[in-house]
């Protein structure tokens, strides 16, 4: 590659990887289409998009002098190209050489990013030319005999590429001559303008735990101008600004043209939030307006403009404003030295510091999160390919793809998550003459979901295929020496379960080379807890399955709550924490040797925490419970002292700390003290 292009290879493989993400995700919603027997003009806007992502690649490649993947891409845009004209030759044949081709031009993107080009596979290109030739020759033969063809329409000019405008267009490598479009054919009817502007009344509470809930109220109103115009604010923005918010109630009047719905979807998405109401008013009529006054041309780009940053840049701007959440703790705790005289100006001002630090956190973070869909989008294309290869039929659903998570988080769930899916069509999933004899569709059905959850995201794969034996997994985990039988006999069906996430554990009739080893769901449930998370697992036989993974939204900052445990100083999630109480130990009800705290209308058992940590026991009589999340429901922890909430910058332990059960991350707080950042359910289960 020449070395003026090298410069822009970065921003090739990334555009590219998006069209091809695209280029396989639809092809399969393609296939389901062509499969399910639906009229063409329903399967033509995806033909399209297909049409538009191989030209972007081709286009692309060509520019970087990548002749082999240009070469690939042309071929496999010429086989679409003839489907964008006659829709009703798709199949399935030609639908699998263009998934292997779009493969192929993944693989080659790959080389390209390692600094070589690749030619392209002769036979691949084989196969394309032999499906575009017996495409061209089936439309002949079914041409009436002296007919005319018909008008071959223009092909599309492809989107605006977002890179290509890293460079001015002389200077541009991926521009292309723009081709000539047929003008516009008048449309019959009225034409649907867009939709009228509504005027809504948003009442958001903040909640009482929140630390700055100006600066929370400010995030509200930032998140609200996306949706619309802000007409008023109540405080106004000028008092959110400088920390006043009364009452902690914020009232916004929104003039949009989105719907109840996606305004409250759109505010779940922003923690430390009470309940948002959110109902329609009767905007004031107003006169018309005046004719605008000319003012001077203002470039488009300035109302959406967007920039590519690598993410080891944010991945070091989320680890300074760590640390200037760390100083701002270490200010406030040297302030705590000062003569009380002077220590009200001080105090405002690390206030202040603390607020606007906060909301640099919170903005580099909206930077990081990044949307469920990135993962989800190559499910239905592995689940298709497993299937194909294990002779079953799959439909799968994903629902709520627009939550978003930490990157840091989706990195890690990728593997997990198609592990999942993979299993579910393999161990799930039963072959179709089986399911048909067991009353059920022939088509299997899995359904992938997220939603939010206070500050955590759930995200469930289920499927409707036949389950899992409590019973089976008891025998395998026996027979692979992984428990006794006692210990097998004593644990309930949701106990039981679990044993599929131990190494070697597996109730597979056969081992293929997709799953039945017994691996992999140990690997599974350890990222999920490494990031914080929780796995569950519910099946009932013949009925299906069901994975939830519970994660945190950031693995970065999180506010925890600091106990004291004897000497030492622990720190708790709070995500995972539901109370606290002062209590006597002698006045708690008992149930088998161990104490029952009444929390909520529930009892509740309490553990010691000083004796799960292995310190000596306090016997004093009066001690702190908190309450927080277990692996059956609640469960309470006698701690020493409370010593309150604070923001923790975390930091991943090393080894050989990362191996000590109960333990999940490390952190400083502002006297320079490190202190541990416990897992509960891990420690309950050690």
């Amino acid at each position: 590659m020449p070395h003026d292009l090298s410069r822009y290879l970065s921003l090739f493989v990334a555009e590219s990887g998006e069209h091809l993400e695209a280029f396989s995700s639809e092809l399969v919603a393609l296939e389901r289409l062509v499969a399910a027997g639906a009229p063409a003009a329903e399967s033509k806007p995806l033909v399209d998009s297909l049409f538009r992502h191989a030209h972007s690649v081709k286009g692309m490649s060509a520019a970087m002098q990548l002749t082999g993947l240009s070469a690939l891409a042309h071929r496999a845009e010429d086989l679409v190209d003839l489907f964008r004209r006659d829709a009703a030759t798709l199949d399935a044949a030609a639908i699998d050489v263009l998934l292997a081709a779009g493969d192929a031009l993944v693989d080659l993107v790959d080389e390209a990013a390692r600094g070589r080009s690749s030619p392209a596979d002769p036979a691949l290109l084989a196969r394309l030319g032999d499906a575009v030739r017996r495409v061209k020759e089936g439309r002949s033969a079914g041409a009436p005999a002296g007919s005319a063809p018909g008008p071959t329409p223009a092909p599309e000019a492809p989107a605006a590429a977002p890179f290509a405008a890293a460079a001015p267009a002389a200077l541009d490598p991926f521009r292309e001559p723009s081709r000539a479009e047929p003008p516009a054919a008048p449309v019959a009817g009225p034409v649907a303008g867009p939709r009228a502007p509504r005027r809504l009344d948003v009442e958001v509470e903040i909640a009482a735990a929140c630390p700055v809930p100006a600066v929370r109220a400010f995030l509200v109103v930032k998140k609200l101008t996306a949706l619309g115009q802000v007409t008023s604010t109540v405080p106004t923005v000028d008092e959110l600004k400088a920390g006043r918010i009364p009452g902690k109630r914020l009232q916004v009047t929104l003039d949009t043209a989105e719907g109840i719905d996606r305004v409250e979807r759109s505010l779940s998405q922003i923690s430390d939030l009470g309940p948002v109401k959110v109902t329609e008013v009767e905007a004031p009529a107003e006169p018309p307006p005046p004719p605008p006054a000319p003012r001077e041309p203002v470039a488009a780009a300035e109302t959406a403009r967007t920039v590519r940053v690598r993410t080891e840049i944010l991945d070091g701007f989320v680890d300074a404003v760590g640390e200037l959440l760390l100083a701002t703790a270490r200010i406030r705790e040297v302030g705590r030295a000062l003569p009380q005289i002077h220590r009200p100006p001080l105090e405002e001002g690390v206030d202040r510091l603390h607020a606007i630090v906060k909301d640099l956190h919170d903005k580099v973070m909206a930077v990081r999160m990044t949307p469920l869909a990135v993962l989800t989008e190559r499910l239905p294309r592995a689940a298709r390919d497993v299937a194909r290869k294990l002779g079953r039929q799959i439909e799968v659903e994903i629902l709520g793809a627009e939550i978003e998570l930490d990157r840091a988080i989706l990195e890690e769930l990728s593997d997990p998550l198609l592990h999942v899916l993979r299993n579910a069509v393999d161990h799930g999933i039963e072959a179709p003459h089986l399911r048909l004899l067991a009353g059920k569709a022939a088509t299997g059905r899995i359904v992938v979901s997220a939603r939010r959850d206070r500050d955590r995201v759930i995200v469930e794969l289920s499927d409707d295929g036949k389950g899992m034996d409590p019973a089976r997994l008891r025998e395998a985990a026996v027979s692979r020496g992984a428990i006794t039988a006692a210990q097998a006999a004593g644990l309930s069906d949701r106990e039981a379960l679990l044993l599929a996430c131990l190494p070697g554990v597996s109730t597979a009739d056969e081992v293929t080379d997709v799953s039945g080893r017994g691996v992999g769901l140990d690997a599974v449930k350890r990222t999920v807890e490494a990031v914080g998370g929780v796995l569950e697992l519910d099946s009932a036989p013949g009925v299906g399955t069901r994975i939830v993974l519970r994660l945190p939204l950031t693995v970065a900052v999180q506010p925890v709550l600091l106990v004291g445990v004897g000497d030492e100083v622990v720190g708790l999630p709070i995500a995972k924490v539901h109370g606290a109480a002062q209590v006597r130990f002698g006045d708690l009800d008992r149930s088998q040797g161990g104490p029952l705290l009444a929390y909520d209308g529930e009892l509740v058992p309490v553990h010691d925490l000083a004796l799960l940590l292995g310190f000596a026991p306090n016997r004093r009589d009066d001690r702190a419970v908190v309450v927080a999340e277990g692996a059956d429901g609640r469960i309470g922890l006698a701690v020493d002292a409370l010593l309150g909430q604070q923001e923790a910058v975390l930091k991943p332990l090393g080894t050989p700390l990362s191996g000590v059960a109960g333990l999940s991350a490390v952190t400083v707080l502002g006297n320079g003290r490190p202190i541990f950042i416990l897992d509960v359910l891990r420690l309950l289960a050690a």
